[in-house]
């Protein structure tokens, strides 16, 4: 979908400016809330699905939160979204005492797990032999999605040229709105800046994006 998460391109947002010495949580809340979202793996759906829930934030509200603000939003949106809590429960703080999940939450192994090797979307079966080759000139489709994509948009109608191929992975777009994981051929795709934003740029800079073969079309 289009919306204020999708900065990649965008303009006039100032310089991305690093925290040198950054620690891995800023407080206490902040490691309460990754917490929160390793065990809600169990219940709450794919990782896909969580990112749409950020997607769906009020753009203000996106712009005026951190990180970790996010991830709350898209906790408390999914387990809403599914019926597990209501908004008068989450109001009253009461929501885990009044509907607990079914589910079993994952145990100190399956955690560490995860943090260290995350979640793999590769797959051997589905759409295996990928119709594109290394060095092949293709254009991101220009297509309007209306749910979770991970098509950037600065990326779409550009051609670029296939700089690898990255075997079969999960569909986004399908896998967030559970209509199946529609594994598919997944590439990556070197785009020359001139060609995303234009001849004004000077200098010789390239983006590679990993994009899956349904973004793609031959660059004819």
């Amino acid at each position: 979908m289009n919306g204020i998460h999708d900065l990649g391109g965008m303009t006039c947002f100032g310089p991305v400016r690093r925290e040198e010495g950054e620690p891995v949580f800023h407080a206490d809340w902040e490691r309460r809330v990754f917490a929160m979202n390793l065990a809600g793996l169990a219940f709450l759906g794919p990782v896909d699905r969580a990112r749409h829930a950020i997607e769906r934030m009020d753009p203000v509200e996106y712009l005026a939160t951190s990180y970790y603000e996010h991830w709350l939003v898209e906790v408390i949106t999914l387990a809403k979204d599914l019926g597990y809590v209501t908004d008068a429960e989450i109001e009253s703080g009461r929501a885990a005492a009044i509907k607990p999940t079914p589910f079993p939450a994952p145990n100190a192994e399956q955690v560490e797990g995860l943090v260290r090797h995350g979640m793999p979307a590769t797959r051997d079966d589905g759409r295996i032999t990928p119709l594109f080759g290394v060095g092949d000139a293709v254009r991101a489709r220009n297509i309007e999605i209306t749910g979770h994509t991970r098509l950037a948009r600065y990326v779409r109608g550009k051609t670029g040229v296939v700089a690898a191929h990255r075997g079969s992975h999960v569909f986004p777009d399908t896998v967030a709105h559970d209509r199946g994981e529609n594994a598919q051929p997944l590439y990556t795709v070197r785009f020359e800046a001139k060609e995303l934003w234009g001849e004004n740029v000077t200098r010789r800079d390239c983006v590679y994006s990993d994009l899956w073969e349904d973004y793609l079309e031959p660059a004819t």
